[in-house]
């Protein structure tokens, strides 16, 4: 056999291994974040793992003592504690917060490995002496909510709208009817508008939220993570569709806004590393019903009704006297 031959074949060689090599590798790097997204158990991870997700700092991620408490206030101020079966059977719960002389309900939809308490205590007091029942849902795969795997908002969605038709059925139905989403919660209840919805439901209060499983996991993947999501894209999208039977690009709060006309106010602030306040705006251009943004310089993920309480609190209360009367 020739030298040049031999190289040829060796290099070859070399380049085919290489190959193999990097497609193991990218399957196996692809299954263990499509289980940190999806799985209600997910693999162990460092703090540091974590933080790098989200894009944030140790000094961003510090939970101060006013949300503690805040948090624990509002687990023990609820007066009942509901159940109800999915779509697919599973159990879902709810937490119920009432108030006298209630002017509205709001459905309240915490974000992704978060809690219903933690997500909402900050604002629950302002939402209970303005008027409001809440009832504080907690999201499949999460806290005491079944089911295997989250859905990024693909399959909440639906469970979003039973939890509607409970409200509808052991409330006062006279009532108008919000969802309220934070994070993933967020992109939960603007999906929701693409289905058939009840006419009770008046508005919708999203903040943080992104626009679709792939959009988010891309930018992630290459902002925080800095990894190209071509290779990885592709299979986190096959193995999403295996676990919960849809695809990352198959569906996004951008088509659910498209066949809407239910007002919606949307809320983000500037500096949020995690979910990219560019999909807000990519949300507000998709909506074709009215529409509202509440954009926060300064703010973190989830952070806007932090930075800006006096703000967030005007806007929602013009958002409430707007669509209640439409009732």
């Amino acid at each position: 056999m020739k030298k040049s031959h031999k190289k040829l074949l060796i290099g070859t060689g070399v380049l085919s291994f290489g190959m193999t090599a990097y497609a193991i590798m990218s399957y196996t790097l692809t299954k263990k974040l499509v289980r940190v997204a999806l799985d209600r158990e997910p693999p162990k991870a460092s703090q540091r793992s974590r933080f790098r997700l989200s894009g944030t700092t140790e000094k961003d991620q510090i939970i101060g003592k006013p949300i503690l408490d805040a948090a624990q206030k509002l687990k023990v101020s609820c007066q009942k504690t509901v159940e109800i079966k999915g779509p697919g059977g599973e159990k879902l719960v709810g937490h119920l917060r009432l108030c006298e002389n209630a002017k509205r309900i709001v459905i309240a939809v915490h974000g992704w490995r978060s809690s219903w308490n933690n997500d909402f205590g900050m604002i629950s007091d302002f939402w209970k002496d303005n008027g409001c029942h809440v009832l504080y849902i907690e999201q499949r795969g999460q806290n005491s909510s079944e089911g295997k795997f989250m859905g990024f908002g693909m399959i909440e969605r639906y469970d979003c709208l039973c939890w509607i038709e409970w409200v509808m059925e052991h409330l006062d139905s006279s009532l108008p009817i919000y969802l309220a989403g934070i994070s993933m919660g967020a992109s939960t209840v603007l999906m929701t508008l693409g289905l058939n919805i009840p006419e009770n439901v008046r508005g919708v209060m999203a903040d943080s939220g992104f626009t679709s499983a792939h959009d988010i996991w891309k930018h992630v993947s290459e902002n925080n993570l800095h990894l190209s999501y071509k290779m990885i894209g592709f299979l986190a999208d096959s193995m999403c569709k295996k676990k919960i039977n849809i695809g990352t690009r198959e569906y996004s709060t951008k088509i659910a806004l498209k066949s809407s006309k239910v007002p919606i106010l949307l809320i983000h602030g500037t500096d949020d590393r995690f979910v990219p306040v560019s999909m807000t705006y990519e949300n507000y251009l998709a909506a074709s019903g009215e529409k509202e943004l509440l954009i926060v310089p300064g703010a973190g993920h989830g952070r806007s009704y932090l930075v800006d309480k006096k703000r967030y609190q005007k806007t929602v209360l013009r958002f409430w006297k707007r669509y209640d009367k439409t009732f």
